[in-house]
């Protein structure tokens, strides 16, 4: 029997932190809970088809501070930041709360497990050789840092009646290396004949501590 563990959850107070940062009362730690993952879907689904690497929530006494990661700001802010004022009098209307969102570019969006997940995703709606698509993909991720990189893809791949899990990879991930940074994300692709999944690992370098 397997164990799945999410390779970024596995890492959490080594290498890595969490998403939401806040402090409630035990009786109400649950729908603050369910309330975070709500928001957190409803910003992604207000920014379809763009690329977001991350989403950090933080609560204050005031106001939610919402920074969002992206390597195609301009996209996201349209002109004079009026796609993020829409988003922020949606977020008021549906939680009843103050919102203060924040955009921050990705300086490599190559590097980003879901820059690349996304760019394969949208070519293979587009009807293109997948097979072409993931080796393209991989080889630029390669070409920027020289990282190691692997993408599994699952569903009705060219389109058959039989589906089907397939595995790209460029050297080893160390999974179970804590101390390897690795950026994983999972995405989908709605095609017409079905849903294709995608998994993307990519290992960036060894993340060592100060040993005092």
């Amino acid at each position: 029997m397997w164990h799945k563990v999410s390779p970024m959850a596995f890492r959490i107070w080594y290498i890595k932190t969490w998403k939401t940062s806040w402090y409630f009362d035990k009786k109400i730690y649950a729908s603050k809970v369910s309330r975070d993952v709500e928001l957190r879907n409803f910003v992604q689904k207000f920014l379809t088809w763009i690329p977001v690497w991350n989403i950090f929530i933080n609560y204050t006494n005031e106001h939610i501070n919402v920074v969002i990661y992206t390597s195609k700001v301009a996209i996201v802010l349209w002109k004079n930041g009026e796609n993020i004022e829409n988003l922020e009098k949606e977020l008021v209307k549906l939680f009843d709360s103050k919102f203060n969102i924040d955009v921050k570019e990705i300086k490599k969006p190559e590097l980003s497990a879901s820059t690349v997940a996304d760019m394969i995703a949208r070519q293979i709606e587009k009807k293109l050789p997948y097979r072409r698509v993931i080796k393209n993909v991989i080889s630029k991720t390669i070409e920027k840092g020289w990282l190691w990189i692997k993408v599994i893809a699952s569903g009705r791949l060219n389109w058959v009646e039989i589906a089907r899990t397939e595995t790209y990879k460029e050297w080893n991930i160390p999974t179970q290396t804590i101390r390897a940074d690795i950026d994983y994300v999972t995405e989908r692709a709605n095609t017409i004949y079905g849903v294709i999944w995608l998994k993307v690992w990519i290992y960036k370098w060894d993340i060592f501590k100060n040993k005092k």
